[in-house]
């Protein structure tokens, strides 16, 4: 079976803290509900050019956007920065049109939304940002008041969308929607996190699958 990769886009001013919870469970697989199962992370940008983070990580991208392709993305990854009104970015935007449509997973928190919101992909559906006051006074695109929700994380089918200062929440969405945990371990992984359960820890490791021993 092929590799489905998690494409995480990257450029200048991406927001750290956004992704971190996401990207590091995909990655490593530690809690999916298959042993031994990942979804890797691969980091695309507009070009092979190193990029620098909010938190001043230099990344080199591992592809650029336009290799992406419906039959090798487990999802599509698109977090906050402080550019996304600039239409340097249209061809991530196209390319995460182009995903949805082929029932591909697009995950967008904070400034991506906007970015959305901005290019119409929200107005018909039922999504959240940082703030609707924001969506409606910077992005002209805009026409989706009637679908927002003001809640942390919204999924919508293939697209979720979050706050950004809700990155706990949208990577449970994310992981819920993608369905690489099982039930009882995402719900102990997320209340282990929000909330500080020992108990929750227990929960999580107990409900992993188990090797396989010889007899």
């Amino acid at each position: 079976m092929a590799t489905s990769y998690a494409y995480l886009y990257v450029t200048d001013t991406l927001a750290d803290w956004e992704i971190g919870y996401l990207t590091a469970e995909l990655d490593s697989g530690r809690y999916f509900a298959e042993a031994g199962a990942r979804m890797p992370v691969r980091t695309a940008g507009l070009s092979l050019d190193q990029v620098t983070t909010k938190g001043g990580l230099r990344l080199v991208p591992d592809t650029t956007v336009d290799r992406i392709t419906a039959e090798d993305a487990g999802v599509l990854i698109l977090p906050g920065g402080d550019t996304w009104l600039d239409p340097v970015h249209d061809p991530v935007l196209a390319k995460a049109v182009e995903l949805l449509e082929a029932r591909v997973p697009v995950a967008a928190v904070c400034g991506a939304t906007m970015a959305l919101a901005n290019a119409g992909v929200l107005n018909e559906r039922p999504h959240t940002s940082n703030n609707l006051g924001a969506l409606q006074a910077v992005c002209p695109g805009y026409e989706g008041e009637d679908h927002f929700r003001g809640t942390p994380a919204v999924t919508d089918g293939d697209l979720i969308t979050a706050s950004g200062v809700a990155p706990l929440h949208f990577a449970k969405a994310v992981l819920e929607r993608l369905g690489v945990f099982s039930a009882t371990a995402l719900d102990a992984w997320y209340r282990l996190n929000a909330e500080q359960q020992e108990s929750a820890y227990f929960e999580l490791m107990s409900s992993l699958p188990q090797p396989v021993t010889a007899h």
